[in-house]
């Protein structure tokens, strides 16, 4: 068992010895490091939130809410873009370096010793036991809390915080949670508990196991959506953010301002504003009370950001650049979407691509948009060779499209493409966008 404290650049040094793209699905490692370290997370109340997309966004909206309110509120954002700090984070702030590595420090005795028995486990299981500590000893009024993959396998699945979210249910991981929606749906829907309230935006295929599962436990379900108790009707999309009708049981909220980019964020508002009311709900029941009034809701939701999702970086050395992740198809035609909505054609994009993913069908999203793109990769052995992504164009899109290996150099290339002053669009993995926002803004990605 190692003895001494850690500095941060130690402490991630420990954390890259793991893998950043480790997958080793199983929640038995991450509950006997917990278990060693005095099961910290079972102080931890709030919420816990899967889905294939939307997650960070229904996260960053209702916490932007609950800290209007006056709640502190900590969170686990997945992945980082720029710093491993940005991965235990309250009140929307990454803690300090001298505090991350702290928090690393205090679990890597247990991870030492369940290491021989249970096999050694991953970066995010290192991170997770790591973040549930650390908001658990700063006493955290609520946490919400983003799962990596999947749900019932997740390693986050070993919190019962009280709420359980699954924002939607689309193809992504298939070779990890199933081919089909309802085997997608089915490990999304085992991160609710027995005495939960649950919340959902999915619809199709992957809502029934969500139903199921819920009557099986007598859990009751909150539904956000078209035709649902929580649903957005947009009146404006534009740089500014949205302009939307939100109806909720309690009525509708007109005129309602949503801080971040993309027509597909109502659906999210609908979301997150059915979590925070099932918050409300779960704070009556311990005799907490959560007050929430209009006029926070409204500052709350028009005052969320949530970097590197459709994030506008303006007036960087390459002049403006939005970045958005788009890493499946579903997050691909919400990316054309909005897109479309700000006016968006022919613009010059950086993409890259994580293996396993379904590259044609994000470029199929974005080939109505007549990009120009440059394709390129990450450092990093999962990253898809971007020649292959160029095949892929072309065999969508023929004609057009060019490989630069290095992200600077794409970034580069493609900013000698513009035209005018429309922006450079970045996007097909976080792990890309988190690499070029760091460049932008002249730190260092680590």
């Amino acid at each position: 068992m190692r003895t001494g404290s850690l500095d941060y650049a130690a402490a991630v040094e420990e954390l890259r010895a793991r893998g950043r793209f480790g997958i080793s699905l199983g929640i038995e490692r991450v509950r006997a490091i917990l278990a060693l370290t005095g099961d910290p997370h079972l102080e931890l109340r709030g919420a816990l939130v899967a889905g294939t997309n939307g997650k960070g966004s229904v996260v960053a909206l209702a916490r932007s809410v609950l800290t209007d309110v006056g709640r502190r509120v900590g969170t686990m954002p997945k992945p980082h873009l720029v710093s491993y700090r940005e991965r235990i984070a309250v009140d929307g702030t990454p803690i300090a370096p001298e505090a991350f590595a702290a928090a690393i420090g205090r679990v890597l005795p247990a991870v030492d010793e369940i290491a021989a028995r249970l096999g050694a486990p991953t970066e995010f299981e290192v991170l997770t036991a790591a973040a549930f500590g650390e908001l658990a000893r700063r006493g955290v009024d609520l946490a919400l809390i983003e799962v990596g993959l999947g749900g019932r396998l997740d390693a986050t699945n070993v919190l019962d915080p009280g709420v359980a979210v699954v924002t939607t249910v689309q193809h992504d991981h298939e070779r990890y949670l199933g081919h089909t929606l309802r085997e997608i749906g089915g490990e999304k829907a085992a991160i609710i508990k027995p005495g939960n309230l649950a919340v959902t935006g999915a619809a199709g295929r992957g809502l029934r196991p969500i139903l199921d599962r819920c009557a099986e436990l007598g859990v009751p379900l909150r539904r956000a959506g078209a035709g649902q108790a929580y649903y957005a009707e947009i009146r404006d999309s534009g740089w500014d953010g949205l302009v939307v009708d939100l109806v909720t049981p309690a009525g509708t909220l007109r005129d309602l301002h949503i801080g971040l980019l993309g027509r597909h964020q109502g659906a999210n508002a609908a979301t997150a504003v059915a979590l925070l009311d099932a918050l409300v709900d779960d704070a009556k029941r311990r005799a907490q009370p959560l007050t929430i009034d209009e006029a926070a809701l409204r500052r709350g939701l028009a005052g969320a950001r949530w970097p590197g999702r459709l994030e506008l970086l303006r007036a960087t050395r390459m002049g403006d650049v939005l970045l958005d992740g788009a890493h499946n198809p579903a997050g691909a035609r919400a990316l054309a979407v909005a897109l479309g909505d700000l006016g968006l054609r022919g613009f010059p994009l950086v993409l890259g691509a994580t293996r396993g993913k379904r590259v044609a069908g994000i470029l199929r999203a974005l080939a109505p948009l007549e990009p120009r793109p440059v394709f390129t990769r990450i450092d990093d052995p999962s990253a898809m060779d971007p020649t292959r992504i160029l095949d892929a164009w072309r065999r969508i899109h023929p004609g057009g499209g060019s490989v630069v290996e290095q992200p600077a150099a794409a970034l580069t290339r493609a900013a000698e493409m513009r035209r005018g002053d429309e922006p450079l669009v970045v996007a097909g993995s976080l792990y890309l966008v988190g690499a070029v926002r760091g460049m932008l803004a002249d730190e260092v990605t680590q």
